[in-house]
């Protein structure tokens, strides 16, 4: 219970550091949006700020992390127009806040991933539930991200089943500090989304199927989600807006160049 708790309390810290930031950065006399929640839909976020910025000079787009759940609950409380969530909606979040609309604005893979330097190439399902549930010891450093992330929420969901991570493991709060540690720790095992992965870290196979946007968007590789954007209601003015906007075609290929998936 200790382990549990000691967990989640730094997202629960950050999270109200958030929503204060949040709230603080758009003025009584601002017209702006904010969004916050999932790191690994942050990036491609921040990206649709700017160019919908560019379109609309007198509108800000306030962007935060923070994780998956910090998303739903900022906005089921009006602390942000759309939280962000890299995984969908809890049974027990859409019976606490029934009204939520979740967006799906982009697909995503959950990449496997190790140091360049690390000679292995694949890993089946069992044997990456086996890794993770065992956790750290003489081959691996195992990496995970902490509670109310919503790319641990989906790996639990798509590889652990009913196994429990080993909290003899690693938790670290977010994708980015999760892939500098793979890079500079060469026996590290994680997951990031395909977005964040690059040549720092090397992406495994699973089950002989590699991480690529074509094997998620055929289905072939286990390990994918959308990625959403969840609002209070159904939208209007400057956030249907904005999220009309990140939908779009010019939208849609932002994603793609950012390394995430259309879903157009």
């Amino acid at each position: 219970m200790q382990d549990a708790f000691r967990n989640k309390w730094p997202l629960l810290l950050l999270t109200g550091f958030i929503l204060i930031a949040l709230t603080s950065a758009c003025g009584p006399a601002s017209t702006c949006i904010t969004a916050g929640g999932s790191t690994t839909v942050q990036p491609l976020a921040e990206k649709w700020a700017e160019e919908f910025k560019a379109k609309n000079p007198n509108v800000d787009v306030i962007v935060q992390g923070g994780g998956s759940s910090a998303g739903v609950k900022g906005v089921a409380q009006g602390i942000f127009d759309t939280g962000t969530a890299s995984r969908e909606l809890k049974s027990s979040e859409t019976s606490q806040w029934p009204d939520l609309v979740t967006y799906h604005v982009a697909l995503d893979a959950i990449a496997i991933v190790v140091h360049p330097s690390n000679t292995t190439a694949n890993l089946s399902l069992k044997e990456l539930r086996d890794i993770f549930a065992t956790g750290s010891n003489a081959t691996w450093t195992v990496l995970n991200r902490e509670e109310g992330s919503g790319t641990r929420d989906n790996f639990e969901e798509k590889v652990m089943g009913d196994t429990e991570v080993s909290l003899n493991s690693e938790f670290l709060p977010a994708a980015g500090a999760i892939k500098q540690k793979v890079a500079n720790t060469t026996n590290a095992i994680s997951y990031i989304s395909l977005g964040y992965a690059d040549a720092s870290v090397k992406a495994l196979t699973i089950d002989g199927t590699t991480c690529t946007k074509d094997n998620c968007r055929n289905g072939s590789y286990p390990i994918s989600r959308y990625l959403n954007f969840i609002t209070k209601g159904e939208p209007g003015g400057l956030v249907k807006t904005f999220i009309d906007f990140c939908l779009s075609s010019e939208g849609q290929q932002l994603v793609e160049e950012e390394g995430y998936i259309s879903v157009k």
